[in-house]
């Protein structure tokens, strides 16, 4: 028998069900979070159901706020259930559930006149994202926002009527700047080196395109702070509910299965106060950048480098890839030779510790974590988590032999087929120009790398260059388990 999530069943749930402790009536909003999906009711939310459960900092519960039209079946979903959400922790020694009670409200997406009235309301004082690498109108050759793309264009022409979250963000911020009202800090939590920045760069060069002063106000009274964010968190299924109606003898729409692991690293720069997260577990640094970037290379980085040869491989789950001795040989060389070497010193933290709790996490089999998610949107992951390393190696004159067979690999993922034969379904918002190039790099390996707005100044480097084509066409002619058993030295 199974118990129905909502407020009014948290006290039937199961025992070995850990629920709120406070009284979710008396929370107050104090953060509106844009891009409600499993990562953020993972992470964020945890940490102040965590905050809320000592007691403190109650009056920064979370109100939910999207963009696109997509995003309403999660809503309905949530809200079904008081907008409560089951997470499950888990690896081979280890598995919990716990519901968290942090979100009280989720306005409605596309109803954007309401979300700018809730950003302009003094209560909140912090505005939050995990919209995804994709979702910053980054530029991918140059790293920098593009204030050319028409979404952009539409929202500094029309900025009463935003479509865009960096259009609200900042008609928000104009609704407090005529009010009187101290501006919210905008706090990305997505995975982009300098986040804080990107962000800025975002709702600041909108802003330039309307009023030049608008512009200058924002970036003298708005707070972008730069965090490191980290919980590998895969995709809900039926698997997960049904899992989690047998185990735990509860019934959620849309519960979030993650690993026990979890670090959020922040600089403590606010504008209108923030919650007491180092209460905790938070991490409030001076400069994040250094753990952003060993987290970024190491583990984002690392991602990618299993995720395509696995895809080629026809293997479905993460741990499996990871049971793959050429896979698993195939990430440690690249990471210790190639990919960690480019990683300046961090604070407290031996990289080589990293590299093995990193490992660990890959392996855990109880996470459920897919291929597929870790291949999905190459074109915008890329450009962050591998490109970057590739060019600082190319400048030191370091080999990048492994790193060239990587991205050879993306490439021959994209071709759309696995070694088998199998049918790989789009895969990247980008997925027909992608395929396409693919398709053209198979008799023309420079065809792949001319993607100037992917590769950059690294697409224009014979050095990379030649080991591009040699990996990619080893990849043709040898397969994929061959290749990594070359360069690996083992036997296929």
């Amino acid at each position: 028998m199974t118990v129905k999530l909502s407020q009014a069943n948290l006290g039937t749930l199961p025992p070995n069900v850990a629920c709120p402790s406070y009284d979710r009536s008396s929370l107050k909003p104090g953060i509106v979070h844009f891009g409600v999906g499993n990562f953020h009711r993972s992470h964020q939310a945890v940490y102040l159901d965590d905050l809320f459960n000592a007691g403190l900092g109650r009056d920064w519960a979370i109100v939910g706020a999207g963009v696109f039209e997509g995003e309403k079946a999660g809503r309905q979903m949530l809200e079904e259930q008081d907008w409560l959400t089951t997470v499950v922790e888990q690896d081979s020694g280890h598995v919990s559930a716990r519901v968290t009670g942090a979100m009280i409200d989720f306005l409605v997406p596309g109803e954007n006149r309401a979300v700018i009235e809730q950003l302009a309301d003094p209560t909140i004082r912090i505005v939050s994202l995990t919209i995804t690498e994709g979702g910053y109108f980054i530029d991918p050759a140059s790293g920098k926002f593009n204030p050319t793309h028409p979404a952009i264009v539409a929202d500094a022409a029309n900025i009463g009527d935003p479509k865009t979250v960096f259009g609200l963000i900042l008609a928000g911020l104009l609704r407090r700047r005529d009010d009187g009202v101290v501006p919210f800090t905008v706090m990305s939590c997505d995975n982009i080196p300098h986040n804080g920045h990107v962000t800025s760069d975002g709702v600041v060069g909108l802003a330039r395109l309307i009023d030049e002063e608008l512009a200058g106000w924002v970036e003298d009274h708005v707070a972008f702070p730069n965090g490191m964010v980290d919980r590998i968190t895969p995709a809900t299924t039926d698997r997960e509910r049904a899992m989690l109606a047998e185990d735990f003898g509860v019934e959620d729409n849309w519960p979030v299965f993650c690993e026990p692991f979890k670090q959020w690293v922040l600089e403590d720069r606010f504008t209108d106060g923030r919650p007491p997260l180092e209460k905790v577990g938070v991490q409030f640094v001076r400069d994040v950048a250094p753990f952003e970037l060993m987290k970024i290379r190491i583990l984002n980085g690392g991602h990618a480098t299993i995720a395509y040869p696995a895809g080629l491989m026809d293997i479905h789950f993460v741990h499996e890839a990871m049971q793959e001795p050429l896979i698993r040989g195939f990430l440690e060389k690249l990471e210790r030779e190639e990919i960690i070497p480019t990683v300046p010193p961090v604070p407290d933290t031996d990289l080589g510790d990293y590299y093995s709790l990193i490992d660990k996490r890959f392996s855990n089999p109880k996470i459920g974590d897919t291929i597929r998610r870790l291949c999905l949107d190459g074109s915008n992951r890329q450009p962050k988590f591998i490109i970057p390393t590739i060019h600082d190696r190319l400048k030191a004159g370091k080999s990048i032999s492994g790193l060239a067979l990587e991205s050879a690999l993306w490439c021959r993922y994209c071709f759309g087929t696995t070694d088998s034969g199998a049918v790989i379904e789009p895969n990247d918002p980008n997925w027909d120009r992608l395929q396409a190039t693919a398709k053209a790099a198979k008799g023309d390996a420079a065809a792949w790398l001319a993607m100037e707005d992917i590769y950059g100044e690294v697409g224009k480097s014979d050095v990379f260059a030649e080991a591009f084509l040699k990996a990619l066409a080893a990849l043709w002619t040898a397969g994929t388990r061959k290749t990594l058993a070359r360069y690996i030295g083992a036997t296929a």
